[in-house]
């Protein structure tokens, strides 16, 4: 069991997507990226650490001088300027210069933070990506966005700053609770129905499997998203383009999930998001009711939520209009002109999304 899949720009190779069952490649991955007189510092959270720090820290040990760690609080709370200011702290007090790199070991919150703290460090110094959630796997380690949340709002400080590589060990999603694995098949779910139904018919064959979390089946899950994201990132890099397809799903999300005070997880807002998405372009013709039942059945059938209580219509709307991919004061909607393709629309109104979240809040 393994996969390699390499992220180029501009035709050139810029790091490789390793997909093992273990740990067992992680030192040669390291031995490519640093010289061994210099240091490595792995950061993760409180979760993840008392699971896999051990184990990095001795393998990391093996190919360099020195291996520090840097662990903060698990959650959505700690993914802000005053965790990075901390890190900052401790790579200075360590001496980590230019030359030395990060190891992002934990989910979407340590591989954000992570990656924003290396890309502002003396100006930017290298970090390989360890996700250990799905969610981490198939969206936020692959494409060199990084960022945290300020003052609640989400990603709303951030950096493009691509990995030196990108690690995963599909063994860790098997000490992952149902509610953080099933957050990971919002974005894969997604990654199919912007841009490749095939894909999505195999995870509807393969729903039992997945259920068991058998690895050979999660092996080609991981691979076929991260694939899909690697052909949308390697076309628009900075998101100025098709990039912002990546965001089916995630305008309405976003704003759920910052009013829901960060108590559902960015998997499960992205599935609300996606029914109110996929309402809306119901209500358009550009997919039939069947497609839409279809598109919602399987988001149940994943242990996905359609439909979330305790919020007004009105402040998921007016929230929605603070997030980072308004353009020009319009909200920048992803919606699917067919299941398998999706459109960039900028003329969704606020009676629209009023209809589509109606079928959301119970």
């Amino acid at each position: 069991m393994s996969k390699l899949i390499t992220v180029h720009y501009d035709d050139k190779p810029i790091y490789n997507i390793t997909i093992e069952k273990d740990y067992s490649k992680l030192a040669s991955v390291i031995k490519e990226q640093v010289e061994a007189e210099h240091k490595v510092c792995v950061v993760s959270d409180s979760s993840v650490a008392s699971h896999y720090l051990d184990a990095v820290m001795d393998i990391a040990s093996e190919c360099v001088s020195k291996v520090t760690s840097f662990v903060f609080p698990a959650g959505e709370a700690s993914k802000n300027l005053n965790v990075v200011e901390d890190l900052y702290e401790h790579l200075i007090k360590e001496k980590f210069d230019r030359k030395d790199i990060l190891l992002a070991l934990g989910g979407g919150v340590v591989g954000d933070l992570t990656g924003f703290a290396a890309s502002t460090y003396l100006r930017g110094i290298k970090v390989i990506q360890l996700p250990t959630t799905l969610l981490a796997m198939v969206d936020s380690s692959v494409g060199g966005k990084t960022g945290v949340d300020f003052r609640g709002y989400k990603n709303m400080v951030g950096a493009f700053h691509q990995p030196s590589a990108v690690y995963m060990n599909l063994s860790t999603l098997n000490t992952l609770t149902e509610k953080q694995y099933y957050s990971g098949f919002g974005e894969i779910i997604k990654h199919g129905l912007i841009k490749d139904m095939e894909y999505y018919s195999y995870i509807e064959k393969h729903l039992s499997e997945l259920n068991s979390r058998s690895l050979d089946v999660l092996e080609e899950v991981v691979s076929g998203s991260c694939n899909i994201k690697r052909m949308v990132v390697e076309n628009d890099p900075t998101e100025k383009g098709e990039r912002a397809l990546l965001n089916f799903g995630h305008t309405l999300g976003h704003a759920i999930e910052k009013l829901m005070n960060f108590s559902l997880l960015h998997g499960e807002c992205v599935s609300l998001g996606m029914v109110a998405a996929g309402y809306i372009s119901m209500k358009r013709d550009m997919i039939t009711e069947d497609e839409f039942k279809g598109m919602t059945d399987m988001l149940k059938t994943l242990n996905l939520p359609v439909s979330v209580s305790e919020l007004s219509v009105d402040s998921i709307i007016e929230t929605s209009k603070s997030d980072k991919k308004m353009d020009a004061g319009k909200i920048k909607f992803i919606l699917l002109d067919r299941p398998g393709n999706a459109v960039i629309r900028k003329d969704v109104t606020d009676d629209e999304m009023r209809e589509a979240l109606s079928v959301v809040l119970l």
